[in-house]
């Protein structure tokens, strides 16, 4: 199989092991590793955000990790920017993209490109963010259904920022943000992509999340979750969002204890691959779907 010449993409529910197999891919085809996880771009949030770990940088190149303060919102356009530049400068080195993590959106930005909406009024932003305040996001993605019935095969529906976006969009525009994506192209052709997708049985996943959530906390989350939450970063911004970082703070407050620490965050995980899995279904059907035990058999054949 003849990977040298692709740009090749790896995505999968979180703890599915897809930065491992990511390096083992690497070194196979002279490949460097490039960020595709939203929360990994924030430099704070090391463990939390189970960022791959020194070790891994020395063997191979990773880039657009850990960069990013938490007191900046990282977008979708700015990820995408640069990731446009680090996959030139990978294949002017003649080697191999490898562009891993589990943020939806940045992999639907890379192969379909990124919408160009024009700038929405200060008014109509904020009035849609006075409708979201005063509704709740539950009824507030009922009202946004009925302007674009398809919202949800798209945008997480627990997004509330890109859910507001959605919203203002419409209402200025008078445009879907779906009609607004079909307008839009990737920079690279579809053929330059080797798509994988790691498939994972969730009963495992669930044993992993699990072990990998007491391997935080044994790595030292607390302190790390202690530091983010001293530097007082505004709850609007990405960051924020960090699964653990309220589960943490209501154990520092002394409310639970570290077991139901383990416990709350393991569900979050779980909750959250779930939905990483439900996008995959409706985004990624011409993906290469790979099982989780046959990934060696793929190093093999390589």
């Amino acid at each position: 199989m003849d990977l040298k010449s692709k740009i090749i993409l790896i995505y999968g529910p979180t703890a599915s092991g897809k930065s491992e197999f990511a390096i083992k891919l690497a070194k196979k085809v002279d490949g460097e590793i490039i960020n595709a996880d939203s929360m990994q771009v924030y430099k704070e949030l090391n463990i939390l955000s189970a960022r791959p770990q020194k070790k891994d940088y020395r063997n191979i190149k990773h880039h657009l990790y850990g960069f990013q303060s938490v007191k900046k919102n990282y977008s979708a356009g700015e990820w995408l920017k640069a990731v446009k530049k680090k996959i030139l400068d990978i294949k002017k080195r003649k080697n191999v993209p490898i562009v891993v993590g589990g943020t939806g959106l940045y992999f639907k930005a890379l192969t379909d490109g990124i919408v160009s909406i024009p700038k929405i009024p200060i008014r109509i932003r904020e009035k849609v963010r006075k409708l979201n305040s005063s509704l709740g996001n539950k009824n507030f993605l009922k009202k946004l259904k009925k302007l674009d019935p398809g919202i949800t095969n798209y945008i997480n529906p627990f997004d509330t920022q890109r859910l507001i976006r959605a919203y203002e969009v419409k209402l200025f525009t008078k445009r879907t943000l779906s009609e607004w994506f079909k307008k839009t192209k990737s920079a690279f052709e579809d053929e330059n992509f080797y798509k994988i997708y790691i498939d994972f049985p969730r009963d495992i996943l669930i044993d992993q999340i699990s072990y990998r959530t007491q391997n935080m906390i044994d790595k030292g989350a607390i302190l790390e979750a202690k530091r983010f939450l001293n530097m007082r970063v505004s709850k609007k911004k990405t960051a924020s969002k960090a699964i653990g970082l309220i589960e943490i703070k209501d154990f520092i407050d002394k409310k639970i204890e570290i077991n139901e620490v383990v416990k709350r965050i393991s569900i979050k995980t779980r909750q959250y691959a779930k939905r990483q899995v439900t996008w995959s279904r409706g985004n990624m059907v011409d993906w290469n779907k790979i099982k989780h035990n046959r990934l060696k058999n793929f190093l093999k054949k390589i």
